[in-house]
């Protein structure tokens, strides 16, 4: 009760705080319309507050004092983590069972066909799908039909989607009838089967849209079961994300073998896995977590794989697959089927004793499985024969049967009751998350949290795209169908582009491909995909930015040869880092345009490169707007002529697009920024004609940068922070950034891809001369610029949107054997071995490193945050790109920045990681104040850290007319928004459907908003969020104003489902946490 009067009063505090701060907003029109002038005016020091409504306050106090059923946390807080020698199950133990228990009632077994088909790993997507895929796909087809006891399960839609393309009519009503008749089911049902640790909760999101809208336009089917049988350990985001999907049941494999040991002992496999967050059981979603070590068949009829390698019958003697345990299966006949059937039942007995219920699910496949016509007979007729035998013996109380993964399920809820509701006791339910994974020994899987880190940024770039040119797209197609000049905009070009960026997203979450842990010639398939995409995307934006920004639309002229717009980042190949592009100034203005991704108002530092140091930048009400000019530079200490860099804070409209002016003038009113290089044994080259460069020689005090929010002090010797003072307060904290190295171990088993199997501790990273540190003093930012052999650190403070520090490294190990470089934070923050990380930037999971455990599990995934706090101070490490983090020490937090192994490390991709690239790394860190302590098993980010995080991610995009083109009239801006969304409100998607045909797109769009969970205990001086808080409540016609919303109505996370009443919503209202999507028309 006092925690609650606590938090009840820092709640009435803040809201006062605010409310107060909201009426001076208002008595002061300039603090939100910045004309745009002297510097004073630029950060108006009374910045407009959010106002928070107090009720918002409540979802993060709440959820902190319940607990249900199981928490992962606790499970490995009690968990020994020994590995005792069970036997023939060698990670479990021996299972025994009584001959009579099934007398009252018989075993149900549900064997269950299934092919797992990698969308690229040791062969490309497309090679897969010509040597083996496209035969599995065939051979099904023809094989069910001869048996209509037969089944099969697929998931993949990336590859069914391409061998449904290539099949005649016929086939593909035989596919329907499958389906109809329960022979053939689609699991899951996305484009591919995801990683769940690396991949962005966006880009989960759209996979599964891709998938479920193929199936319901080409099949008409509606998955209900998910099939995870790969992904190297589990997230409870993808469980949350199935069940709004219209999910009911799902099954996962690859879970830490302690965990499964723990689970199986305790007959708790199968649960109901609720959320964190969740204050009731609206997200529970029963769960299936399979006992032993892998999804082949050796592992999966039962306990002994000795045994149950005799029941794989692609391994019958003279084929290319043998038993690793040196007995061979035999092929079932007349004489043999008692002993070989009592066998198996033996199996499927033991299996079942780890259940709660008398249904069993037994998988029966493996990669690429049933390629070939023969493995079909092989497999099917003598389970068969197996079966027939087992249900004509009465006394042995069985009956055995292919299924697909849905009658297993079904057979399930009937037997133990549960029906869709979860209110049923008989399955526990948990919370928490399966990372991170190791399937034997100290083997952890957290090595792919980091592996190829050059394309998960990649990935995150073409998702900031892709999730820009959707929106714009969606504007600019209700625009041109506004008018009949407008026929010219190249809609389904651009849809066709779209589409194909969703898929190529779409299979980069794949299970091998984010993760980093494919051939180095599948790597470069998958770059090559993302690049193309980028390109494209940067055509659709372009061209939908053209027709949203003229005055007049009839002037919109479509020419390919030459866009009306470029953009300011050009990337020449897949694997090299983006540059920008130099505007040339005439006394003419260029315009750029510059387009505001966020659905919240939002003030930017722009930076773009210009041809010329004498520059005027005129806001879109055309007045002059402060610049700082800063150099180019060609190395660490030459500065080029060929291009400047100016930058200034833009103004944006949520969604929209502000036009800026960009024009040479005589005399410049921009302030240059100034230099200070410390060289240790070189000579600076002579004095720039320009620049103010001064040369430290020697000098080792510290240096410093700050603005108003804090002040920073760096290492005058290695340029590395050291310590921060924020002003708020005036308290220092120590916040020290080093490197360091891990090397990998003597022993035998050496990291690789997949596995991170250090040699010990990290080893700080020791230079032999002190770095070249370049540090830059201007109005808009300034920066410290470390050169390091194998790292280019960059710290920049900005002076808006300044609460937090911008941190940068351009990494290159290429030279390196078998190293791993870390960049890590110490501070005096007591963090006591709890640390947090976001999973899949949905939710923030707690973690406790724990000294059981070897370095290589304490290791987590970080997709866009991790942080460590005490009682009185949170510090976030904000992401741009999903990494390995972990906090080894009290007060640190570590991110795993690059890895080069030499070896494999023999989980099936046959070579190291040595394609390494020049990768960027991109951070913020933020420090804020906060108040109480917290040991709940979930956690929050605050506003402010949300708000960075969107920053992070979705950069504004700026883009600039061709200089002689004559320029037709545009607006000043474009705003289509009435305002800012709610603070708490995010648009995931705005993204248009697919007409019923073709792919071309529909007059509908799918609307799909995430309310964000937030913490109200933190300081709330000066934040400068241009946006506040409702409840979740949002007004339908007060959401856009260039458009009249026509229609809008609820759906399923990815349309399968509509509720039985659809009907148009004038109000949407969304509980905290929750992604809503709905569907809707724009006129």
């Amino acid at each position: 009760l006092a925690e609650n009067n606590e938090i009840i009063s820092n709640i009435r505090d803040s809201v006062i705080n605010l409310s107060e701060s909201v009426k001076d907003g208002q008595k002061n029109p300039e603090a939100i319309n910045f004309s745009q002038g002297s510097i004073s005016e630029l950060f108006p020091s009374a910045s407009v507050l959010p106002a928070v409504d107090s009720e918002d306050c409540l979802f993060a106090s709440k959820s902190r004092n319940h607990g249900s059923g199981v928490q992962m946390l606790d499970v490995y807080d009690i968990l020994p983590f020994d590995n005792p020698d069970g036997g023939v199950w060698k990670q479990g133990f021996d299972i025994t069972y009584n001959e009579n228990e099934w007398n009252s009632e018989p075993l149900q077994v549900f064997v269950v066909p299934h092919s797992h088909n990698d969308p690229g790993w040791l062969k490309t997507f497309e090679d897969y799908f010509r040597d083996q895929t496209q035969h599995i796909l065939n051979n099904m087809v023809i094989k069910l039909q001869e048996d209509n006891r037969r089944k099969f399960i697929w998931s993949e839609i990336s590859y069914f989607s391409k061998w449904w393309d290539g099949i005649d009519s016929q086939k593909k009503d035989a596919v329907k009838r499958l389906i109809k008749d329960g022979q053939f089911e689609i699991v899951t049902g996305g484009w591919v089967m995801p990683d769940e640790a690396s991949p962005h909760y966006f880009s989960l999101i759209d996979q599964m849209i891709e998938g479920h809208q193929w199936l319901e336009k080409n099949l008409g089917v509606k998955p209900k079961s998910g099939w995870a049988v790969d992904p190297f350990g589990h997230s409870p985001t993808m469980a949350y994300l199935l069940k709004r999907a219209g999910f009911s049941n799902m099954l996962i494999q690859r879970v830490h073998y302690s965990v499964k040991k723990h689970f199986a002992t305790q007959k708790t496999l199968e649960f109901f896995w609720r959320q964190n967050w969740d204050l009731g059981s609206s997200t529970d979603i029963l769960c299936h977590m399979m006992p032993f070590y892998s999804y082949d068949v050796p592992h999966t009829c039962g306990p002994d794989p000795k045994i149950c390698c005799q029941f794989d019958f692609k391994r019958l003697p003279g084929g290319r697959v043998s038993c690793p345990w040196r007995v061979p299966p035999e092929a079932i006949h007349a004489g043999n089927v008692q002993h070989r059937a009592w066998m198996i039942l033996d199996q499927y007995r033991k299996k079942s004793k780890l259940f709660r219920t008398k249904v069993l699910l037994a998988p029966l496949g493996d990669d690429f499985r049933y390629a070939e016509s023969s493995e079909w007979d092989q497999q099917y007729q003598n389970y068969q024969k197996l079966f027939d035998y087992m249900n004509s013996q009465p006394e042995w109380h069985v009956k055995a049967q292919f299924g697909t993964l849905s009658d297993y399920f079904e057979a399930l809820r009937k037997e133990s009751n549960v029906g869709e509701k979860s209110s049923n006791s008989f399955f526990p339910v948990l919370s928490g998350d399966f990372f991170t994974y190791a399937d034997r020994d100290h083997h952890y899987w957290s090595g792919y949290f980091t592996s190829r880190p050059f394309y998960k940024r990649l990935d995150r770039v073409l998702e900031s795209y892709l999730r820009a040119a959707e929106i714009l797209y969606s504007m600019a197609l209700v625009q041109s169908s506004k008018s009949e000049k407008m026929s010219v905009f190249p809609s389904v070009d651009n849809y066709k582009l779209l589409t194909e960026a969703r898929r190529n997203l779409g299979l980069f979450q794949h299970h091998d491909a984010i993760t980093g842990t494919s051939k180095d010639w599948v790597v470069v398939d998958y770059g090559t995909r993302l690049f193309h995409s980028i390109m494209n995307l940067k055509r659709v934006i372009i061209d939908s930015a053209h027709i949203l920004i003229l005055k007049d639309k009839g002037a919109y002229n479509y020419d390919m040869s030459t866009p009306f717009l470029k953009m300011d980042h050009v990337q020449s190949s897949q694997d090299s880092l983006p540059r920008k592009t130099v505007i040339k100034l005439t006394s003419q203005p260029r315009y750029l345009l510059i387009y505001n991704p966020m659905e919240q108002e939002r003030l930017s530092v722009v930076s773009v490169n210009v041809n010329s140091p004498r520059v005027k930048v005129l806001s879109p009400l055309g007045k002059p707007v402060a610049v700082q000019i800063s150099a180019v530079w060609d190395g660490a200490t030459t500065v080029s002529h060929e291009a400047y860099e100016i930058s200034f804070v833009a103004h944006l409209p949520p969604l929209g697009i502000g036009v800026y002016q960009l024009l040479e003038v005589q005399s410049s009113e921009a302030v240059l920024a100034d230099y200070n290089i410390y060289l240790r044994n070189s000579k600076q080259e002579k004095p720039d004609r320009l620049f103010k460069i001064k040369e430290m020689q020697n000098s080792v005090d510290n240096i410093i940068l700050e603005n108003s929010y804090m002040k920073l002090w760096f290492s005058g010797m290695s340029g590395l922070l050291e310590k921060i003072n924020t002003k708020e307060d005036g308290k220092n904290h120590q916040m020290k950034v080093e490197f360091a190295w891990y090397g990998t171990t003597s022993n035998r088993d050496k990291s690789g891809a997949y596995l991170f199997l250090p040699d010990g501790d990290a080893k700080p990273y020791i230079f032999t001369d002190p770095p070249t540190i370049r540090v830059a003093h201007g109005r808009i930012f300034s920066e410290v610029v470390c050169f390091f052999h194998h790292v280019t650190h960059t710290m920049r403070l900005y002076k808006v949107q300044g609460q937090s520090l911008e941190v940068s490294n351009i990494v290159d190990i290429r030279g390196e054997y078998n190293r791993e470089l870390a960049m890590r934070i110490s501070s005096d923050i007591n963090s006591q071995n709890r640390f947090y990380t976001d999973l899949n930037g949905y939710q923030i999971q707690p973690r406790l490193t724990m000294s059981k455990l070897p370095l290589q599990a304490n290791i987590y995934p970080m997709t866009t945050m991790a942080y460590i706090q005490d009682v009185g101070i949170r510090l976030t490490l904000h992401s741009a790109q999903s990494l390995g983090v972990a906090s080894l020490k009290n007060g640190q937090l570590e991110v795993i920045l690059d890895r080069r192994l030499m070896q494999d490390d023999n989980r099936g991709l046959g070579q190291g990681v040595q394609d390494n690239k020049i990768t960027a790394n991109i951070f913020r860190f933020l420090l804020e104040r906060r108040h109480g302590t917290e040991k709940a098993p979930v956690s929050f980010p605050s506003l402010l850290s949300h708000m960075t995080s969107s920053f992070l991610n979705h950069p504004v995009i700026p883009m600039s007319t061709y200089a002689d083109a004559g320029v037709p009239e545009m607006l000043n801006t474009f705003s289509p928004l009435v305002s800012s969304m709610p603070c708490d409100m995010h648009i995931v998607n705005l993204r248009t459907i697919q007409s019923k045909v073709n792919i071309e797109p529909s007059d509908e769009a799918t609307l799909i908003l995430h309310r964000k969970g937030f913490d109200c205990r933190f300081s709330n001086r000066d934040i400068g969020l241009l946006c506040s808080s409702t409840q979740g409540k949002i007004k339908v016609h007060k959401l856009f104003n260039k458009f009249r919303v026509e229609s809008l109505t609820p759906a399923s996370l990815s349309l399968m489902h509509s509720p039985l009443d659809t009907r148009n919503i004038s109000e949407i209202s969304m509980s905290s946490m929750e992604i809503n999507t709905f569907r809707i028309r724009l006129r």
